[in-house]
């Protein structure tokens, strides 16, 4: 979407050069809290692209809201050519909650399957739909933010819709987010939404529950940080000079859940984004006395980038997400 004046997202209208600040106003809950869904617009001095940048879908991952923050800080407004909207946190109960989803909603818990949302449907469902219109009204190109959350660790990587102009915006997130594959949800998320109205958007992981110590949460916030500025670059919407990940992947996710309940024990050695065979260990399950119970392999020739960070299991829980690498990535 291209400008020459001022651009409103709810209640924030920045002018050309300018930052403001708002809320997308939802509803208004039995005990009087407003709902509201904060929004930040970057206004570039020259028109553009919108760019908008989507973090805290699941209340328990924290990484968007804090790339956002420091992404804020180092976008000078009046370098920009376009604007960023960001919206550090989605959904705001989650968030407050720490939890995954709003724990007032049972029905639509998981705001990142119900995309567009409904006006008249559950609260989640008008959060996301209230979000929904102002995004795909002003949109051009969108990133959400996930990470593993309370539960597991997920490092670099990248859903795509597999239109070129998606994959586009996936490898210009920059060094180290070769990890690419087909979208795992063909509706339900912002980027679902996004495709659907024939725009462009992605969903990104990296973070969660073992990397919120201070150092590590640090790290995780500035590479997410890189990434948005390294989409700013790519798209010449900021001056600066970007980088491109080395030997993407094409693949698609399988999730490995436990076939037995105990102790869940990585196998030594193993490491995220590493090349695999069919068949490598990834993991053994014990019970409290040391027996094996189980042994997880990789199911393909691949790698993998999510893994449970919480080692008491029970069977059919989540234990790592994988990459079954199909062959290289090309995209230009």
């Amino acid at each position: 979407m291209t400008q020459s004046n001022s651009v409103t997202i709810g209640t924030a209208t920045a002018q050309p050069g300018q930052v403001a600040r708002g809320v997308i106003p939802v509803t208004e809950l039995a005990g009087g809290t407003k709902v509201e869904i904060p929004v930040v617009v970057i206004n570039g001095a020259k028109p553009g692209k919108t760019f908008w940048v989507n973090g805290a879908i699941h209340g328990d991952e924290p990484e968007g809201p804090l790339a956002c923050q420091i992404a804020m800080r180092e976008i000078d407004p009046k370098q920009l050519i376009g604007t960023v909207v960001m919206v550090p946190v989605v959904n705001v109960m989650a968030f407050e909650a720490a939890n995954r989803g709003n724990p007032l909603d049972t029905f639509s818990f998981d705001m990142n399957r119900i995309y567009p949302g409904r006006a008249n449907g559950y609260l989640s469902e008008r959060v996301a739909h209230a979000h929904s219109e102002w995004m795909s009204r002003s949109a051009d190109i969108e990133i959400s933010i996930h990470s593993g959350g309370a539960h597991s660790f997920l490092a670099k990587a990248i859903f795509v819709d597999e239109t070129p102009e998606s994959v586009e915006l996936a490898m210009a997130m920059g060094e180290g987010w070769g990890c690419i594959m087909s979208n795992f949800l063909p509706k339900g998320s912002p980027m679902a939404q996004m495709k659907e109205i024939g725009k462009t958007g992605i969903t990104v992981e990296l973070g969660g529950r073992s990397h919120t110590g201070p150092e590590a949460f640090a790290k995780v916030g500035r590479e997410l940080a890189n990434s948005i500025l390294n989409i700013l670059y790519h798209y010449k919407m900021y001056p600066g000079t970007p980088v491109y990940p080395d030997n993407p992947t094409r693949g698609q996710q399988e999730a490995l859940l436990a076939p037995a309940s105990g102790i869940f024990i990585p196998t030594p050695g193993v490491d995220f984004l590493t090349p695999m065979k069919k068949g490598d260990s990834i993991a053994r399950i014990v019970n409290i006395f040391g027996d094996e119970l189980a042994h997880l392999t990789a199911p393909a020739d691949g790698m993998f980038f999510g893994l449970r960070a919480l080692p008491n299991v029970n069977t059919g829980d989540w234990c790592c997400f994988f990459n079954k690498v199909e062959g290289p990535r090309t995209w230009r």
